[in-house]
């Protein structure tokens, strides 16, 4: 089966059960999500949101670390929970992530030497310990990493940007499609985050790999997107290209999310109050399925967003879940 998406994902949806002090609740973390990579040209798309949005989940489960409830990822045009043992090692291959924290991505342990070559013998990408050596030196290069300053070291004996400069080594090691970028800047010095964003723009041109950047900064995620996906509550609320979004805003939530971030000039006041109602997350899952998920401390909502799940339509050159846009 051909297709012109290089990963797809199906109207995904993960449901978590949790135990109640009375009785056995369900949480939806992912709820119908779809979204898709092009073969043809790579982009940086963000997921960003909230805290408990799902943008891990969908991490997560596009990595195959946990299985979805419901919905497809399909990979080349199959599903990788149908691919045979080959498909699936060559899919692990060609997915990568790097993670959030730089340090408890390593075993303590172990030297940084080993973090590099365990992916380099385990898919077979050497024929020899010098050819290792080779892609070793290549790969930290290419982040701009001094070999003489990183191997033969252990992890707490480089600093935080080094440590996830060698995350992002390890994962171009094994030549990907696409890396999963989850928080990769959150846990570094401010002064270093530019030179990770930059590491991430300047291999997506160079090496043609698209990244899934998750994020809850949207400041970052402008600096370095094609494109955008925003959640609230493991939905989608609004997608499309990531000045579009940023700049004129359609969904309420989307709205108030980007008019909450303060602008760094006492002169510029915010131009409205930020007044959103508090609600509990766990109250949030009596109304799945019964409306929007926002409607409960949405200032624009109708009645109809109480009873109905608006769809994702096509409205200026992007795609929003609103009945403001029915």
């Amino acid at each position: 089966m051909k297709t012109n998406d290089l990963l797809e994902i199906k109207s995904l949806t993960k449901t978590f059960a949790s135990r109640g002090l009375m009785k056995r609740k369900e949480i939806v973390a992912v709820d119908g999500v779809s979204f898709s990579l092009s073969a043809e040209k790579p982009i940086i798309l963000t997921l960003a949101g909230e805290s408990g949005s799902g943008k891990t989940t969908t991490a997560r489960l596009i990595l195959g670390f946990i299985k979805p409830t419901s919905g497809k990822i399909m990979y080349n045009g199959k599903d990788i929970w149908e691919m045979d043992p080959t498909e699936w090692k060559e899919y692990r291959r060609e997915i990568q992530a790097i993670f959030q924290d730089p340090y408890a991505a390593f075993n303590p342990v172990h030297k940084i030497d080993r973090a590099l070559s365990l992916p380099i013998r385990k898919f077979n990408l050497a024929n020899s310990k010098a050819e290792e050596k080779e892609l070793i030196f290549k790969a930290l290069k290419d982040t701009d990493l001094k070999a003489d300053e990183i191997l033969g070291k252990y992890p707490h004996e480089l600093s935080g940007g080094q440590r996830q400069r060698v995350m992002v080594s390890r994962a171009f090691l094994l030549k990907p499609k696409v890396v999963i970028a989850d928080e990769p800047v959150s846990m570094i010095d401010t002064s270093l985050r530019a030179n990770i964003l930059n590491l991430m723009l300047e291999l997506k041109e160079k090496l043609g790999i698209s990244f899934l950047y998750i994020t809850h900064d949207l400041s970052t995620a402008r600096y370095i997107s094609d494109e955008i996906l925003i959640m609230y509550l493991g939905s989608i609320m609004e997608m499309g290209p990531i000045n579009e979004v940023v700049i004129n805003p359609l969904h309420p939530y989307v709205q108030l999310l980007i008019h909450s971030i303060p602008k760094p000039d006492p002169d510029e006041r915010w131009e409205k109050r930020i007044d959103l109602s508090t609600i509990e997350l766990d109250s949030l899952s009596t109304t799945y399925g019964k409306g929007c998920k926002f409607h409960p401390r949405c200032p624009s909502r109708m009645e109809k967003c109480k009873m109905k799940i608006p769809e994702l339509v096509e409205e200026s050159n992007r795609r929003v879940a609103c009945f403001l846009y029915d």
